[in-house]
């Protein structure tokens, strides 16, 4: 119940903040206030990329201090309410903060080529713009591991001999060439356990929270591992890239059709006017709404051939099974959300559909998924 009801406040207070963000986006242009803003910004700044950007970063300081509430009560107060957070709340502030400078450190460039790309490619601004998109996302999942992710954690090379000894002979099976296995010290920010494959290129690294590894054996910790790698073996990493690059084209496409086409509807004459930039966020929400649970269903089916490479490389469905349901607990996830949570906004299945698939997997591949002394605890109760 309790994960239960965490799991819900979370969604319930997501799902207003989305509703609240929209409304008041859409009043603030509808109102008439994005055109005061632009007029009065261009009292003081006079080249047009300058007055774009502070005019953007306006909007987004606005934003941030009337969702901060939210941010503390979702991020802080409730982490803490739970028994989740480890931070103190200075910690979690310096922790937002340096996330708030190095977005600000990716968003401007990004901001002023799509402006670029407005100004100078006129109704096919989209196009370039979404080319710059997919090299942009390349050369971040490639420097991710060795300059983003180092500062919000330290990040050092595991000690267990066995279990790298597992992880190299898996890696090997997955005919993928790991340097070295890392650590990253999760618990300074929370008593939640995550693992992940990440980087792309020179740059791909295994790496595990140290309450992973301080929690768990090394037979369910090489099942988590086997489910990453398993991503790797199915090549879901390059089908995402694809798809997600086919879909960012398309996606830019129709926001920039339906962008031009409902500027008359706010007394808007060009899409390059900074005042009319606000439509863009407007429709990226409806059209992000409406492509979500589409993008969900395809990374649940990637998480559930995951889980069978798991399976079946290590031999072991009761290991993964036994860490399934660890984490959950340890995580305060929802083992069985109502059906249309789970399909609209779960990118991976709820743990009941994971050991189930698991089971019959397990079944059809002559696999044990229960040991003896699981089945006498069964009897026993």
């Amino acid at each position: 119940m309790e994960a239960k009801r965490y799991n819900n406040i979370k969604l319930a207070v997501g799902i207003g903040e989305g509703i609240a963000s929209f409304i008041l986006l859409l009043l603030f242009v509808w109102l008439g206030y994005s055109l005061q803003l632009e007029k009065y910004l261009a009292n003081y700044i006079y080249n047009s990329y300058l007055l774009f950007i502070s005019f953007v970063l306006v909007i987004g300081i606005v934003g941030s201090i009337i969702s901060f509430p939210i941010s503390y009560y979702t991020g802080f107060y409730l982490e803490h309410k739970y028994d989740l957070s480890n931070q103190t709340i200075w910690k979690w502030i310096w922790e937002n903060f340096k996330g708030l400078l190095v977005s600000l450190a990716i968003g401007i460039p990004i901001l002023l080529l799509f402006y670029f790309s407005l100004n100078q490619f006129g109704d096919l601004w989209w196009l370039p713009f979404a080319i710059i998109m997919f090299l942009i996302s390349v050369v971040l999942s490639q420097i991710f591991p060795i300059l983003i992710f180092p500062i919000f954690y330290k990040i050092t090379p595991i000690e267990d001999v066995e279990l790298k000894d597992r992880i190299t002979k898996l890696a090997q099976n997955a005919n993928l060439k790991v340097e070295n296995v890392y650590k990253f010290d999760m618990s300074k920010n929370t008593k939640k356990a995550n693992a992940a494959f990440t980087g792309l290129g020179k740059t791909k690294r295994i790496i595990l929270g140290d309450t992973l590894l301080d929690g768990y054996t090394t037979d369910e910790i090489e099942t988590v591992i086997a489910h990453e790698l398993g991503h790797f073996k199915k090549k879901h990493i390059i089908k995402n890239i694809v798809i997600g690059t086919l879909s960012s084209f398309l996606t830019l496409f129709l926001i920039a059709l339906l962008y031009k086409n409902s500027l008359s509807w706010f007394g808007f004459e060009s899409i390059t006017q900074v005042r009319a930039i606000p439509l863009l966020a407007l429709w990226s929400m409806i059209i992000g709404l409406l492509t979500t649970p589409l993008g969900n269903i395809l990374s649940r089916k990637f998480e559930f051939e995951a889980d069978e490479y798991a399976v079946f490389e290590t031999r072991n469905p009761f290991a993964f099974k036994k860490t399934l349901e660890k984490l959950t607990d340890q995580n305060l996830g929802d083992k069985e959300p109502h059906p249309f949570v789970e399909w609209f906004f779960y990118s991976h299945p709820s743990i009941k559909n994971r050991i189930n698939a698991i089971e019959k997997f397990s079944v059809e591949n002559n696999l044990p998924f229960t040991t003896s002394s699981d089945l006498n605890l069964e009897n026993a109760e």
